[in-house]
């Protein structure tokens, strides 16, 4: 499978202009605007207005929307949202939740703080309120959750909130290193510690203190690109 994921959006709207015999033309009356417009907005770098990615998912529903976001996986596929809901959420019908590049960024800390690097938009209905998304790597959630899945969450600023045995994405320091990880949070039997399980089998739970966290985030939802080429 090729790899798209070191182009930026322009250029892979090109390529699926290519594939599906599309026109500039036929797209900038999908969108609302002149050839001329559709034409620079393809052929510089920058931003790609929201509206063309929207307009496209909707004239061809079997492109992922991951494929033009990120460049990652196979251009057509199904999406598996998972929904990690809590009794006390709220549904939220509709919402933009921004996805992050979170390898651009210096960690949890300053993603949650600086909200810089998004990618662009996901749209999920009927998920609880997400603060952000962004793709996560490793296997220590296996099967629940695999290496480029994407995870939506909603930031915990108070970490003396915990709501244990729920899955979080947690920043942590140990040994002058910082770790950021997709956990359950259980309660610890040692006074200030907190206890971090997977959901692999072959990864032993293993307890830090709690203030070691750095930062604390709700999986609210994940989404799995079962992709095809």
């Amino acid at each position: 499978m090729e790899d798209y994921s070191q182009m930026p959006v322009n250029e892979r709207i090109k390529i699926l202009i290519i594939k599906k015999f599309f026109t500039q033309a036929k797209l900038s009356e999908l969108v609302g605007v002149k050839p001329q417009t559709v034409s620079e907005h393809l052929n510089k770098k920058g931003d790609i207005p929201a509206k063309y990615l929207t307009e496209i998912c909707k004239e061809f529903p079997d492109i992922r929307p991951a494929w033009l976001l990120t460049g990652i996986g196979g251009i057509t596929g199904e999406s598996e949202v998972k929904n990690f809901k809590m009794r006390t959420d709220k549904i939220e019908e509709q919402q933009d939740v921004p996805l992050y590049d979170f390898e651009a960024s210096a960690g949890l800390v300053e993603l949650f703080g600086r909200h810089n690097n998004v990618i662009d938009f996901i749209k999920i209905p009927n998920i609880p309120k997400c603060d952000g998304a962004i793709h996560i790597t490793g296997d220590s959630m296996y099967p629940l959750l695999k290496s480029g899945d994407i995870v939506m969450y909603q930031i915990l600023n108070d970490k003396r909130y915990i709501f244990y045995g729920e899955m979080y994405l947690i920043s942590f320091e140990l040994d002058s290193k910082i770790y950021t990880l997709v956990k359950y949070i259980q309660k610890s039997s040692t006074e200030g510690f907190i206890k971090l399980a997977s959901q692999n089998q072959y990864h032993d739970p293993f307890e830090i203190p709690l203030d070691n966290v750095r930062a604390l985030a709700l999986v609210k939802a994940s989404i799995r690109i079962n992709s095809m080429s």
